[in-house]
């Protein structure tokens, strides 16, 4: 049995996520982590980030993890989502409208003043490691926003790793000059739609515990609250 998920960036990072289940011993949990770890040291991988149960923070920081913040995770049913908005227009990546420059000169707009608090990769970071993460198709998943002829935000549906049915958005936001507006939900409302034609039967989100503005979100498109991790860091060298 597998007790987290990993997403390996070659050596330069593992980003690693705890799968919680009730009937899993802590003891499983830590001797599974404590193999990631080691391998991690015999690869020289730059540096492991951790999302898991607070619970463990002790042993953790014993371990020399950095504690970055905390995390919220919400989750919704598909089956009933109704979209309620049309005059937002989308288009993939994939469609050759724009090119990737320009896609990722539009996703460092999005992210820009995010309250989220754990340590932003650079933008190229983040557009090399689409491939990796989504797959050679990776550009059908990478969705931008229009209305009035304007960008207005972008979103990344997609499954899950090792699920055939779970959504999630690699990425999810909003130009600055529009936040506060009810842009955001629109767009995440539509972006759950995106995950239906991609299968998912359902759809998991999660922001820091500070980003107030995304929880609302998360709950006005009746999303609800299902988890709380902490975000934890190591880096090779410890």
């Amino acid at each position: 049995m597998n007790f987290f998920t990993i997403i390996k960036n070659k050596q330069e990072y593992w980003l690693v996520d705890q799968i919680k289940k009730e009937e899993v011993p802590t003891e499983s949990y830590i001797r599974d982590l404590s193999n990631i770890l080691e391998e991690m040291k015999r690869q020289e991988i730059g540096y492991l980030s951790l999302l898991m149960d607070e619970e463990y923070e002790n042993w953790l920081l014993d371990k020399k993890f950095s504690k970055i913040s905390s995390i919220v995770e919400y989750t919704r049913k598909l089956e009933d989502l109704t979209v309620t908005n049309d005059l937002i227009m989308k288009h993939s990546l994939a469609e050759g409208l724009i090119g990737d420059q320009e896609y990722s000169q539009l996703y460092e707009l999005c992210r820009s003043g995010s309250a989220n608090k754990n340590t932003k990769q650079s933008i190229a970071q983040v557009m090399s490691s689409l491939e990796n993460e989504l797959g050679p198709e990776w550009r059908k998943h990478c969705y931008y926003f229009l209305k009035d002829g304007a960008f207005v935000g972008i979103s990344i549906p997609h499954i899950e790793r090792v699920t055939e049915d779970e959504g999630r958005l690699f990425y999810f936001g909003v130009v600055p000059a529009l936040r506060g507006q009810g842009m955001g939900t629109h767009i995440h409302q539509i972006s759950m739609e995106l995950l239906k034609k991609f299968h998912a039967t359902y759809y998991v989100g999660s922001t820091d515990v500070n980003n107030t503005n995304m929880i609302k979100i998360f709950e006005k498109n009746g999303c609800e609250l299902r988890d709380r991790k902490g975000i934890y860091k190591i880096q090779e060298s410890t």
